[in-house]
């Protein structure tokens, strides 16, 4: 009997696997003759890094070796080694030099610095924080108004905030200074772009189911959280403040209210007018002007080590 296969349900067998191909590995012999893709990559890199680090820390050794010269060694011998140690003579020229005028600027930077900081924070935390949580007609306005407003030189605005603050009476004040502070188009793009990454929206909706008001909610929750971020601004407007020049310049008259970066530079044309060289001096100062900021940073550190702990936990 003959038996016929329909060819729609016959299928052929599969063939037996064959071996793999192996995808030929590029040979150290195949390349050009001295090349090693791994160790010369590393060492450009490693090249790259020395002279960047070298670049960061040249002036600041430049420094720190001028700091323990007197004026004339200062002169007359290498600048980037040590010759006599003069440094307590010269921190007591410091102090000294025209009744103490350098503590006196010393005082005024701070005061400035942090009180315009800690204002500038709390603004511009609580801004990031509105714009990054809410909802409301004309926020994408606002927000483009706050990136644009980064393209104005700030000597633009030279003019008519000396004219404002003429008329509010406060040139020659230290709110001449404090106040301007205050407001940081970048620091509340800042708080904004971390405040959308920090605080999950789900937990300001369940505060609120429990009966939490908006402004008990920022408080409790959303600055907690913005911790971090809020480090971040403070620090960042501490080091623009602490390094203010224009400003004291244009608005600070009397000399018992000046910054001491303004204090400095004052020093500095001395020597031009008066013929009287305080270049020493001025490195003294300089070198102490940065022992605040080196503060600021150690103390500082456990924000940003306790945010990325919190990160990699989440």
């Amino acid at each position: 009997m003959t038996t016929l296969l329909d060819p729609a349900t016959t299928r052929p067998e599969p063939a037996a696997p064959g071996p793999v191909p192996r995808r030929r590995r590029t040979r150290p012999d195949d390349l050009p003759a001295g090349v090693n893709p791994s160790k010369t990559s590393r060492a450009l890199v490693i090249l790259g890094l020395l002279l960047f680090a070298v670049y960061s820390v040249a002036p600041l050794w430049w420094m720190v070796v001028a700091a323990t010269k007197n004026q004339s060694d200062l002169y007359t011998t290498n600048g980037l080694w040590f010759a006599d140690n003069h440094l307590w003579e010269n921190l007591r020229s410091l102090v000294t030099y025209n009744d103490g005028i350098f503590l006196r600027w010393m005082v005024n930077t701070l005061v400035y610095g942090i009180t315009g900081t800690v204002g500038m924070a709390v603004i511009c935390v609580a801004c990031g924080y509105g714009l990054a949580m809410y909802d409301f007609r004309g926020r994408g306005v606002l927000m483009g108004c706050v990136i644009g407003s980064f393209l104005v030189p700030g000597a633009l605005l030279t003019i008519p905030s000396f004219l404002l603050l003429t008329e509010l009476k406060m040139v020659n004040t230290p709110w001449a200074v404090i106040i301007p502070g205050f407001f940081s188009a970048f620091s509340v793009y800042l708080a904004k772009v971390y405040a959308e990454g920090a605080i999950p929206r789900e937990l300001l909706e369940a505060a609120r189911i429990d009966g939490a008001g908006e402004l008990r909610i920022f408080l409790q929750i959303g600055a907690r959280l913005m911790s971090t971020g809020a480090a971040t601004v403070f620090l960042l407007g501490f080091v623009g403040s602490w390094n203010s020049f224009f400003g004291p310049l244009i608005f600070l008259r009397g000399e018992e209210k000046w910054t001491v970066m303004l204090g400095l530079y004052h020093w500095l044309n001395i020597k031009m007018d008066q013929s009287v060289d305080l270049t020493s001096l001025v490195v003294v100062g300089s070198f102490i002007s940065l022992i605040p900021m080196v503060v600021l940073m150690l103390s500082m550190q456990r924000y940003w080590r306790s945010g990325i702990t919190l990160g990699s936990m989440k």
